[in-house]
């Protein structure tokens, strides 16, 4: 194409962008229709030729997905130009491809030259928020709300939720000087809510919120304040506050849906089954609403009804793996070992694969065979190397669980042939040799994975919780659990393990201290056992039988209980 016929084609294309800036009244001549009154003339701006031919370039670039091209000429011709039209082309272009920069300043040169235009100043706000210029987004955003357009407070609140609190605290200086000059708007109080929720200020965004209703068709405030109250561990005031909205709002989603969500919360599920039926028969196209739905019904243990709705979903081709999966326990809790098989066997790559081996492997060795399970695990193997050593580590533990020691000892070590330097690996054969009572080997193992990962708090608290429990070494051990302590002071098992060493050094009030601290967290038969021990010991033996009756109801077989109760007072009955 020649040059002459390029720029005739850009100025049809020009003519027709409508944002281009008019200039002088006699520029052009209206056309006129004989049944309306004439129209304004529309008189565009003269451009260069350069200019001309490089929008065109653009256009053209852009039809060949040579989007590089396309937005580096409209940036560098809304920069010449200044003009209002060629910088918002720039600006959706920019923003399209994800391009922030150019998206910044192109809508700054549109908001510029366009200074009555809500939507170039509410694009320049927002670009400048994500640029992390809250201060002068707000400016912009000002400009928004003077002219009465749709304002995106809640936008630059979300924006800041990464930032630091200094930042914030500017943002919030600056919500509360444009509250002074418009009290009453919910588009600000809203915004100032979400930021006081992301300081942690719940009680005072709630308060807030309550003293300012929300405009009618406004149920973004609703469902934050119904958030609110949930974290305040208000839920059921939630609950009503959600019903009432639903019957002025009843075809919105998000509220039918959050209602649905904080009654799954509140374990109702039969109530939660409702919603999400009423959401899947509003939106039958909402493959995950109708997901959800089939997961309160297995919540609800209504089987047949799961069923269904899981078979929906593989028949419309969506979330098939994980129904499949699902299907998997549905038939497990049939009492149909071999349909649950097939359906596992049906789980492809992908988050639910792992899953679906490992209790394919456990079924086969409850209802033993073991060899069936090995093979098929070896054939995965094979087939995805990608998950070679998740699948051995399956392995090693289904055997381990089915009193099958001696070969998961041998597939351990045919693991760490193949894998050597693999930590999970080097930690499970720890494991392993603990358990056929080789305290050399494992501590081999588990100071390996220190040396090399000196943070690793789950092997500092192994070595340390066998030393103090296998062996008199009580100082080395402390040492080492309090390493893993510091690294993670809320993990119930590194609590456990501090307590026991500090029970095993006669320190009895701290061992129940910290033994109280990790019960409370993570409610698990041996340290039911291990704090039991230490009450005992320390003169209140009805509270260490409370506790471990307790758990006895729920775990009645449990050796740790049973051989702790036993130990200590003779029988294993209380």
């Amino acid at each position: 194409m020649n040059r002459s016929s390029a720029l005739l084609l850009a100025f049809v294309f020009l003519s027709g962008c409508q944002s281009l800036a008019p200039v002088s009244p006699d520029a052009t001549s209206p056309v006129e229709d004989s049944t309306s009154a004439p129209e304004k003339p529309k008189v565009y701006s003269s451009f260069s030729e350069d200019t001309v031919f490089s929008l065109l370039s653009a256009e053209l670039a852009g039809q060949r997905n040579r989007f590089d091209i396309a937005l580096d000429n409209y940036v560098t011709q809304a920069i010449n130009t200044q003009d209002p039209g060629i910088s918002e082309r720039a600006f959706r272009i920019a923003e399209y491809l994800g391009a922030d920069q150019a998206a910044l300043d192109t809508s700054l040169i549109w908001a510029k030259n366009a200074p009555d235009d809500l939507e170039a100043q509410r694009a320049a706000a927002i670009q400048l928020a994500r640029a992390g210029r809250y201060d002068d987004s707000m400016v912009y955003m000002e400009k928004v709300l003077q002219g009465k357009g749709d304002t995106h407070f809640d936008f630059l609140a979300l924006s800041a939720a990464d930032t630091d609190q200094d930042t914030r605290n500017g943002l919030m200086k600056s919500f509360d000087r444009l509250l002074q000059k418009h009290p009453h708007n919910s588009q600000l109080i809203f915004g100032k809510a979400l930021l006081m929720q992301q300081d942690g200020d719940a009680k005072e965004a709630l308060a807030l919120l309550e003293q300012n209703p929300p405009e009618d068709g406004e149920v973004a405030p609703l469902l934050l304040r119904a958030r609110l109250l949930q974290s305040l561990n208000r839920g059921k005031e939630a609950l009503p506050l959600l019903e009432k909205s639903i019957r002025k709002y009843p075809d919105d989603k998000r509220l039918r849906l959050t209602y649905a969500r904080m009654l799954v919360e509140q374990d109702r599920m039969e109530d939660a089954k409702t919603q999400f039926s009423s959401l899947v028969q509003q939106y039958p196209e909402d493959d995950e609403l109708r997901y959800s739905l089939a997961l309160v019904c297995l919540e609800a243990k209504a089987w047949e009804e799961a069923k269904g709705y899981l078979e929906d979903l593989i028949a419309r081709e969506s979330h098939e793996d994980s129904a499949h999966l699902n299907l998997g326990r549905i038939a497990e809790e049939l009492n149909d070992p071999q349909g649950a098989l097939i359906e596992y066997g049906q789980v492809g790559p992908g988050n639910d694969y792992l899953p679906a081996q490992l209790r394919q492997a456990d079924i086969l060795m409850n209802n033993g065979r073991t060899d069936e399970a090995q093979k098929r695990l070896v054939s995965a193997r094979d087939a995805q190397p990608d998950y070679a050593i998740q699948l051995y580590l399956i392995e090693v533990e289904t055997l381990s669980a089915n009193n099958q020691g001696e070969r998961a000892w041998k597939v351990i070590q045919q693991a760490l042939q193949q894998y050597p330097d693999d930590m999970n690996l080097l930690y499970t054969r720890a494991m392993q040799a603990e358990k056929r009572n080789d305290l050399a080997q494992m501590e081999k193992d588990l100071r390996l994975i220190i040396q090399r990962e000196p943070d690793n708090a789950m092997a500092l608290n192994a070595l340390g919780y066998t030393l103090s429990d296998r062996t008199t070494r009580y100082a080395e051990a402390k040492t080492l659990i309090e390493q893993a302590h510091q690294l993670t002071p809320e993990d119930p098992a590194v609590l456990d393990s501090l307590g026991w060493v500090n029970f095993r050094l006669g320190n009895l009030d701290e061992a129940e201290r910290l033994l109280r601290q990790a019960l409370e967290r993570f409610p698990d038969q041996e340290v039911a056992a291990h704090l039991g021990e230490v009450l005992w010991n320390n003169g209140k033996q009805r509270e260490a039988k409370q506790i471990w009756s307790k758990f006895l109801k729920d775990q009645p077989d449990s050796p740790v209980l049973r051989g702790t109760i036993k130990r200590l007072t003779g029988s294993e009955t209380l």
